[in-house]
Formats: C-alpha cells, sequence, structure tokens
C-alpha cells in the first residue's frame, strides 16, 4: 500500500486505515478472534493507522488493540482519544476536557494498550465548559513528556481548529467525511484543514455501512445496533437515502469496482485518509483494494451528480448526540 503524511511535522500511515470501535462495541455481535484475524490481516497489507478510543467499550477496544499489537507494536500507528470522562469501572459521565483528566486518561490508555507512547492522540469531543486551549495544552505537555507523539481533534469547527492549531501543532483532525456527510466542505472546515495544513481522517467514509449497498431494510440491524436509532435509518429518509445507494452501486458496476471501493476511492481523492470499521478479514481486503481505484475526470463528474452535497436525509445523529458536536 502507498503511504501518504499527516501533517506538519509529519505522521507516516498507510493510504488507508482502520477503524476498530465495531470490533467491540455498538455495531452488534462481536468476535475477538476474527477481530484480532483482521487486525493481523490489515497490517500485513499495509493497513498501520489503527484507530480506537477509550470509549469504545469502554476500554474493551484498547484492550484488545493491546492484544494485537503484543510484540508488534512498531508495525503499528495506534491513534486512541481523551475528552468522554469515564470512571474506571466503565462509568460514562459526559464530556471532559479537563487537563487532570487528560493526563489521567492518557495513562489509563497506555495500560490499556500494552504500549508506553501513542502515535496520535486525540480530544474526541470538544467539553464546552473548558477553553480548547487549555484541553490542547495539556496535550501539548504529553507530546513534551514523550507519552504522545502527535495530537489531534474531533468533531470540531473550524474556529476550533485555528485555536487549537495555535497552542500546538495538530496533525490531524478527524470527522465524518463521506458520500453521505459532506457538511465540511461547506463549513470552513476542509478549506481550514488545508491552509493549516493538517491532515484530514475520515471516519464512517461508508456511510455506517450504508454505501456497501448490503443493507435493504433497518431490519438488517441486530437488536443491540446504535444504527436503529440513527435517523438516516429511519422511515422516508431510509427510502431515500437507497435510492443514493442504488446510484452509487449503478456506477460501481459500471466502473467494475463494488460501491464501498467507489466510495472510499471518491474520499481518498479528496485527500483524506479514511478509516473505513469493519471486524472481518473479508470486508478489510476489499476496503484495502480501494486504494488501487483511481478516479476519473468523468468518475467523480458521475459521482457528484449522483451523490451532490446534501443529498442525504435524516440528521447525522440523534438530537440528543448532536449536541455533542463542535460548531
Amino acid at each position: 500500500m502507498e503511504h501518504c503524511t499527516l501533517g506538519r511535522p509529519g505522521l507516516t500511515v498507510g493510504a488507508q486505515g482502520l477503524g476498530c470501535m465495531g470490533m467491540s462495541a455498538f455495531y452488534g455481535a462481536t468476535d475477538e478472534a476474527e477481530s484480532l484475524a483482521t487486525i493481523d490481516r490489515a497490517l500485513e497489507l499495509g493497513v498501520t493507522l489503527l484507530d480506537t478510543a477509550e470509549s469504545y467499550g469502554p476500554f474493551v477496544n484498547e484492550q484488545l488493540l493491546g492484544r494485537a499489537l503484543a510484540g508488534r507494536r512498531d508495525e503499528a500507528v495506534l491513534a486512541t482519544k481523551t475528552g468522554v470522562e469515564i470512571t474506571d469501572d466503565g462509568s460514562v459521565l459526559g464530556l471532559n476536557g479537563r487537563p487532570e483528566y487528560i493526563g489521567r486518561a492518557l495513562e489509563r490508555s497506555l495500560r490499556h494498550l500494552g504500549t508506553d507512547y501513542v502515535d496520535l492522540y486525540y480530544l474526541h469531543r470538544i467539553d464546552p465548559g473548558v477553553p480548547i486551549e487549555e484541553s490542547v495544552g495539556a496535550m501539548a505537555d504529553l507530546v513534551a513528556q514523550g507519552k504522545v507523539h502527535h495530537i489531534g481533534v474531533c468533531e470540531a469547527s473550524a474556529q476550533t481548529i485555528r485555536r487549537a492549531h495555535a497552542v500546538h501543532p495538530l496533525t490531524a483532525v478527524q470527522t465524518e467525511y463521506s458520500l453521505f456527510e459532506r457538511d465540511i466542505e461547506h463549513n470552513g472546515v476542509l478549506d481550514t484543514l488545508r491552509e493549516l495544513g493538517i491532515g484530514l481522517v475520515a471516519y464512517s467514509p461508508l456511510g455506517r455501512g450504508f454505501l456497501t449497498s448490503a443493507i435493504t431494510s433497518p431490519d438488517d440491524f441486530a437488536e443491540d445496533d446504535w444504527r436503529r436509532t440513527d435517523p438516516r435509518f429511519q422511515g422516508e429518509n431510509f427510502d431515500h437515502n437507497l435510492d443514493v445507494v442504488r446510484e452509487v452501486r449503478r456506477i460501481a458496476s459500471a466502473k467494475g469496482v463494488t460501491p464501498s471501493q467507489l466510495a472510499l476511492a471518491w474520499v481518498q481523492h479528496q485527500g483524506a485518509v479514511a478509516i473505513p470499521g469493519t471486524k472481518r478479514r473479508r470486508y478489510l481486503e476489499e476496503n484495502v483494494a480501494a486504494t488501487e481505484v483511481a478516479l476519473t475526470v468523468e468518475d467523480v463528474a458521475a459521482i457528484e451528480a449522483a451523490a451532490p452535497r446534501g443529498v442525504v436525509t435524516g440528521a447525522r445523529y440523534a438530537p440528543e448526540m448532536m449536541g455533542t458536536l463542535d460548531g
């Protein structure tokens, strides 16, 4: 796999990363043996950026990665996140960007991950009760201590990104970005990242599975799959968005690739590092093949016609979750 550089000074990663959240939480049944095999296969294929967070489980996903990387830590670029306060017994208390919590959370993450440093440490969500300068200042202290090599923020507004970057250079901003979610193209975030030389890491690049074309009904989800409450998968929204997926599938078929590969190739074409989440080797291999898909000018135009910005209906999170997003 080709490599690319996030930010300045740069962090070198594979052109596609792996979102590990679903291996432990939120997306139905889990299978640790298959998850470990998927991580192992990802490293074999040149997928180096492995993305987790202390809140995934909580803690379970970091612990899984710690087992997966035992004895081979230097093969991976490990990214984890803080900013959602969790007690040691796993109770989630809400947003917390205070410096004392950030430092304490990192020490716990290092124990769970079985390592003495994190390659990329994100502020998972912006705490409106704490100035971003204080949160990023605490993360900068961790860089100075050698416990963190690079820092980033998630789901931040253009203004917050600028303020954070002024305290310490951000290597990456992680946000949702896909053919289904293109808000950063018009709210100033994408322009700000390009201006400041900050890398873009795109989570949910397959629209939480919608763009795989494998989802045909809301009933396809397990009872404990959180997408059952996602507005984009409800009622008329679902039917409308499924029509968009059919158009993407038509373009993909004409090009001889899968809908997932076309959607991922589009994200990569925009200059982002996608971190599609999967817990199965067969989907990982399909996703990685997208790094070899080159889009022509005609392809991009066809995709734009089928899935223009704003075409999707339904908020990307339920109202109670939208309140955690900055800007």
